[in-house]
């Protein structure tokens, strides 16, 4: 039985796991989401792993996935405890020094234009849940998007990076891009929009599932 620590997305929150958890408990495994202090001021890259490393208590077999911006703590939860895998969801992968703020440039990221908010971050994703989800963003106006990522090289951990093939938001393209700059590494790629999580719960639980097994 493996642990999965899923770390929301910016201006996200626990509830963005909602119907992935259940798949993963169905299998079998343990699943542990953390709320990252992003409505306090204060809080930076510390306060986000700690809160992560709390949640997690004693568990052990860590698979930690990071959706999005969640790439960012992600591999910090690798440098403090022993992790099995970490898998990158749709993410913004850091690099050694860099502020968040800066990645948008850094990596010639371009939006797209004429859709909106919804069609970039929820295309797939039932209309009821849609409409649901609004009551469960969150304001980010944490610190940390000015802090340099804090370590000095990428964990010594297993990563794979997981994208959606109809990501509205980070395009599949872009992802590959980034993923083999960043990390020399080729994208597993699933069905689904930036939201995969929501919309295709039970193939990502499939697919999160089948890795630690490798």
């Amino acid at each position: 039985m493996a642990t999965f620590v899923l770390i929301h997305g910016g201006g996200g929150s626990a509830w963005d796991w909602h119907l992935l958890g259940p798949e993963l408990t169905s299998h079998g495994h343990d699943v542990v989401t953390p709320e990252l202090p992003i409505e306090d001021k204060s809080a930076g890259f510390a306060e986000f792993s700690q809160t992560v490393v709390d949640a997690i208590g004693d568990r052990s077999d860590l698979v930690v996935v990071g959706h999005s911006y969640g790439a960012f703590t992600a591999p910090l939860i690798a440098d403090k405890l022993p992790v099995r895998l970490l898998v990158l969801l749709t993410p913004m992968i850091p690099k050694p020094g860099e502020r968040p703020g800066d990645w948008w440039a850094n990596t010639a990221y371009r939006g797209a234009e004429g859709l909106s908010e919804e069609q970039q971050f929820y295309n797939g994703v039932p209309a009821d849940i849609v409409a649901e989800a609004a009551a469960h963003t969150r304001d980010q106006v944490s610190a940390e998007g000015n802090e340099p990522w804090p370590l000095r090289a990428w964990p010594d951990v297993p990563t794979t990076v997981l994208i959606a093939r109809e990501d509205q938001f980070f395009p599949a393209d872009f992802q590959r891009q980034v993923a083999a700059d960043r990390l020399g590494i080729v994208p597993d790629e699933i069905d689904g929009g930036h939201a995969v999580a929501l919309s295709h719960p039970q193939q990502l639980a499939d697919r999160l599932t089948a890795y630690p097994l490798r």
